[in-house]
């Protein structure tokens, strides 16, 4: 079970995503079509849809953006300013 309270995180937009991921550590590799790629030095990749700045995402995509590819905790996304 995740300890990430997604309640909190529903009105996230891919430029806070993406800001966020520059934040730690990630660079940006590519942009192809509507999805950028970023890719982190210890060898993560996130690839994150970003039609446009304000867009929010669907719970499950948040859900693998979030822990499956960046693997960020409930700690991490409070050092990043994402969660209080």
């Amino acid at each position: 079970m995740s300890e990430i309270d997604y309640s909190k995180l529903r009105s996230l937009t891919a430029r806070q995503i993406c800001r966020a991921l520059e934040h730690d550590g990630f660079t940006l590799r590519r942009t192809r079509s509507s999805h950028r790629r970023y890719v982190h030095r210890d060898g993560r990749r996130v690839t994150v849809p970003f039609t446009r700045d304000g867009d929010t995402f669907a719970i499950g995509t948040l859900g693998s953006v979030i822990e499956l590819q960046a693997r960020w905790t409930a700690a991490d996304l409070q050092r990043l300013g994402l969660i209080t």
